[in-house]
């Protein structure tokens, strides 16, 4: 029996009640270490930023199951239906073991669940049969009759809305969360100002989500089309030598005259062109002429691919000596002809015009072909022979007639949009473009051959071929990076292999065989179901003009990346004929409209947006609002907003969602704060007076709440859901949750307020409200062991390190919580009692082994603390003072010893408890450091004064 319509229309959802987050924490990291594993990233791999499918679909479950009353069983089962629970979890692990290590299956799952999910495949790569034991429990406890999702959200979404819910995301970026949506089974509709972005979406809907008959279709199209273009190539005879040798790559580099010496060198970070064949370039001076040949020699040695470690590139200079005697060294910059004018970089650089595509012969940079790697089928005709040679005078008749070739064609080829002539608009990330190589046009990122392969490409390809196009053009730009050390010989890294538009001096091709593989990839299929209906449009978040039910956006709040900007890249190719499926959307960037950053801009379009969100959604709708933690003012600003907005915080959750990728090292954040958010329907008024008691027993309920529910589950033998650090954020939420309900505070419209701009340096009354509120949040969380009073009787700064401790003792020290909670306790340098060896994902305080005699006194925030004092002792006693001395020293150093001898012992029992059973390094011992806690609390215990 199905649920009725709007049965549960007023009923309060599961994600505002309870969310595991640790678990969810465990399978968003497995899903984003999985890297090209994921089932989106083969369709642009150049978008970064990605909200994992896992933590979508918790917010899309989290969003539509009720919240019952009784949280164990709702916690069951939202763990079946995110494949989290033990059984789900069973069949994951044996599905990634081989036969041979079935046995260990019950060995694995008394692991910790983040040690289970690490040997398990995701729920995705099993797919619907993972979920067969799922639905029995699910129907007999909601109240349902199905077995698949699309089947239980249709009939949630009736339950609560009257249909088939209808999620919206505004923000669409890479497609992860409409995509996620719609496989789940819900009505989507999806937006985003760039149209690089509508596409990406367009293809989790329409490629990854065909059907296998559809799918099939498109791979057999893919294959023809990679077959005409090799054939087209071929008949120009440019790929081959004429003797059975067909080019896998054509290395170039720039060339420039020397102004010291007049002669013409090859710019060249390395002479290494292969590490794996020892394969080296030379210089060989034609002194007669000025120049240099390059001679591309096999060496026998490790030590003879090392010696060519330099090239004529060193630290921004020309370093060249064509007689082995005299050296010359020339700054780049200065032979660039760098200047200001005004405060404008400048430059003696011809600026390229639309019918360049390679220099002029008058240019400062020149450009030359040095090296060709050359590939041959063996006759077991399975595998290749691959060398690398110097380029022959053949060679150069091949390279002239496709610049010629492509000189006479490109007016043509411009005109009908096989390739662009679009603008180089200037920007943060577009001006090196200007600045370093005299760029002005799209075209001119790419080398001759591209730019034949790329139109040729473009002219044939249909809708869903244009994302390996777009890919295609990832690898083949004169942006590419040339990496000896890659398998094969050698390899090339992609244009947005960091997601900014760096000008090099050296930089391969590959050939049309070269890039087959990636021109041809089948990407992952998922099939959404046939019933579920489907909108991309291009335009800005504002702009939504049809209802909905869910909103889940993924703002680009301090975004550090300039998709506006590097995504004309793709947009300059299809500006002029966009397939008919992509053709009402506009080619254009639109940088500024774009929605991004943390200024006043930003708020008002971020308020825009979610004001007309809120009026497109009925009155028992939800939104899910997520946001990564970069700012110390993102509270403050995301309050803003939601008060300006007509939307009040019912929930808000953390989720670690970042990998610890070289990307991402040193102080940056690895987690996403999850916002729950209701429409405001009432207008309330109150004081900030009586908001005080309100925060406090709202924040006590909801935390009491939470350790409460981890207390049960614990009980039955499974782990707990909740760290401090997530029940610090359910404080927050609940801070938030009672200020967001009023319209007015102190007799002050807080929509105005909200709007008001903001002035450097001064703190607006919202930001007052929210220090007030998360203040009020924080003090409630005191650790076992302290009184409350003694607890606020410390220093900020000793309350951070002494919380911080015992989330070191939970094992939760990664740096992103140590950033929260110095903002929430008002700790301003933290970084001042942190080790030195911290990093993203293993930071860790400093022992008193490492503080020594430091910060005793001075500007340093924990100088002159008890707690200072305290450390100082457990240092003496590591270092063997006699414990007399020690008490002696501690009595000097902390100011009013005897009010704070009792809270002297507490913290000194405290942090043997925490330090105890950490793990340490020849140097650095926290068991030491324990056992010192123990003797120096005893020692003040017993102190006759």
């Amino acid at each position: 029996m199905a649920l009725a319509p709007f049965e549960w229309k007023d009923k309060p959802t599961l994600i505002e009640h309870l969310f595991p987050v640790q678990k969810i924490s465990a399978e968003t990291f497995k899903e984003r270490m999985a890297s090209h594993g994921q089932l989106l990233v083969s369709l642009g791999a150049y978008w970064k930023g990605r909200k994992p499918l896992v933590l979508n679909k918790a917010c899309i479950l989290g969003s539509l199951l009720p919240a019952t009353g009784n949280p164990i069983k709702d916690l069951e089962i939202f763990e079946l239906l995110m494949g989290i629970d033990a059984e789900s979890m069973k069949k994951r692990i044996k599905a990634n073991l081989p036969a041979s290590k079935q046995d260990t299956t019950e060995e694995l799952l008394a692991l910790p669940y983040a040690e289970q999910v690490r040997t398990a495949k995701r729920p995705e790569e099993i797919g619907a049969s993972l979920y067969n034991h799922v639905w029995p429990t699910v129907n007999n406890y909601l109240g349902t009759s199905v077995n698949s999702f699309p089947e239980l959200i249709e009939q949630m979404g009736i339950a609560r809305f009257g249909r088939r819910p209808k999620v919206a995301d505004v923000f669409s970026g890479s497609g992860q969360i409409p995509f996620e949506a719609a496989r789940l089974g819900c009505d989507v509709y999806a937006s985003d100002l760039n149209p690089i972005a509508c596409m990406l979406t367009w293809g989790g809907f329409n490629i990854v989500g065909a059907s296998k008959e559809k799918r099939a279709e498109m791979d057999k199209s893919q294959r023809k089309l990679a077959q005409q273009v090799q054939k087209e190539i071929d008949a120009l005879e440019i790929e081959t030598d004429g003797y059975g040798w067909r080019a896998k790559v054509f290395l170039y580099c720039l060339e420039i005259t020397c102004p010291e010496s007049g002669w013409k060198v090859p710019l060249m970070t390395s002479f290494i062109v292969s590490n794996s064949y020892k394969v080296v370039a030379e210089l060989v001076p034609v002194p007669e002429e000025k120049r240099y040949d390059i001679n591309i020699r096999y060496v026998n040695s490790n030590e003879e691919v090392e010696a060519a470690q330099k090239g004529t590139v060193q630290d921004g200079n020309l370093v060249h000596s064509p007689d082995g005697i005299t050296q010359y060294r020339v700054g780049i910059k200065t032979i660039r002809g760098d200047y200001k004018e005004g405060k404008e970089n400048k430059n003696r650089l011809r600026m390229w015009e639309k019918s360049d595509f390679t220099p002029r012969p008058d240019d400062i940079f020149q450009e030359r072909l040095y090296c060709i790697q050359w590939m041959k089928k063996k006759p077991s005709g399975s595998n290749f022979d691959y060398e690398f040679r110097s380029v022959s005078v053949d060679d150069m008749v091949r390279e002239q007639r496709v610049i010629d070739y492509v000189r006479e064609h490109l007016e043509k080829w411009q005109e009908k949009g096989y390739i662009p002539d679009m603008v180089i608009e200037k920007g943060d990330e577009t001006e090196r473009l200007y600045r370093e190589r005299g760029w002005t046009h799209w075209h001119h990122l790419f080398n001759p051959r591209q730019l034949l392969f790329l139109q040729l490409v473009n002219k044939y390809s249909i809708a869903e071929e244009k994302f390996n196009f777009f890919q295609c053009m990832n690898h083949l730009s004169r942006l590419t990076r040339w990496r000896p050390q890659a398998g094969g010989g050698g390899g090339s890294a992609a244009t947005f292999d960091n997601q900014a538009l760096n000008t090099l001096y050296n930089y391969p091709v590959r050939t049309t065989a070269s890039i087959e593989g990636i021109f041809t990839s089948v990407h992952s299929n998922y099939e959404i179901d046939s019933k579920v209906s489907t909108t991309v449009n291009s335009h800005p978040a504002q702009e939504i003009n049809v209802d909905n039910d869910i909103y889940i956006t993924d703002p680009p709040y301090g975004d550090a990346v300039k998709y506006e900007e590097i995504t004309e890249f793709f947009i300059a190719w299809l500006q002029k004929k966009p397939p008919k499926e992509f053709a009402h959307w506009t080619w254009d960037s639109r940088r500024s409209l774009a929605v991004k950053g943390e200024d006043e801009g930003f708020r008002r379009g971020m308020v825009a947006a979610y004001r007309k969100m809120t009026q497109k959604m009925p009155d028992n709708g939800i939104q899910v609002l997520m946001f990564t933690h970069q700012s110390g003012a993102i509270w403050a600003d995301m309050a803003n907003i939601i008060w300006a907005s007509g939307l009040q915080v019912t929930a808000a959750w953390y989720v670690v969602t970042e990998t610890d990728s070289a990307l991402r090292q040193g102080a940056n954040v690895k987690g996403t704060i999850i916002l729950i958010l209701r429409k405001r329907h009432q207008e309330l008024e109150t004081f900030r007076d009586d908001l005080g008691w309100e925060i406090e027993e709202a924040v006590k309920g909801q935390v009491e709440s939470l350790i409460g529910l981890d207390k049960e589950v614990r009980a039955q033998g499974s782990e707990g859901l909740y760290t401090d650090a997530d029940l610090q954020m359910a404080g927050y939420a609940a801070a938030l949750k009672v200020l967001t309900a009023y319209s007015r505070i102190d007799g002050k419209d807080m929509v105005i307020e909200a709007e008001a701009p903001r002035q450097k340096g001064k703190k607006t009354f919202v930001d007052e409200l929210i220090g007030f509120a998360v203040q009020t949040a924080v003090q409630f969380l005191v650790p076992v062991g302290f009184e409350k009073g003694e607890w606020q009787k410390l220093q900020a700064v000793e309350r951070f390190y002494l919380k911080m401790a015992e989330m070191e003792h939970q094992g939760a020290n990664t740096l992103d919580n140590y950033q929260n909670f110095a903002k929430a306790f008002k700790v301003h340098h933290f970084d001042q009692l942190m080790s030195d060896s911290s990093k993203a994902n293993f930071a860790r305080l400093k022992l008193s082994t490492e503080f020594k005699s430091a910060m005793m006194s001075g500007d340093a925030e924990i100088a002159g603390t008890p707690l200072r004092a305290l450390l100082y002792a457990l240092y003496e006693l590591f270092k063997e003072v006699e414990v007399e001395d020690v008490l002696l020293h501690l009595m000097d150093n902390c100011p009013n010893y005897l009010p704070n001898k009792t809270l002297l012992s507490k913290m000194a029992d405290y942090l043997a408890e925490k330090r105890e059973g950490l793990k340490g390094t020849k140097t650095l011992k926290p068991d030491v450091e324990a056992s010192c806690a123990r003797i120096l609390s005893e020692a003040i215990r017993n102190q006759r004064l």
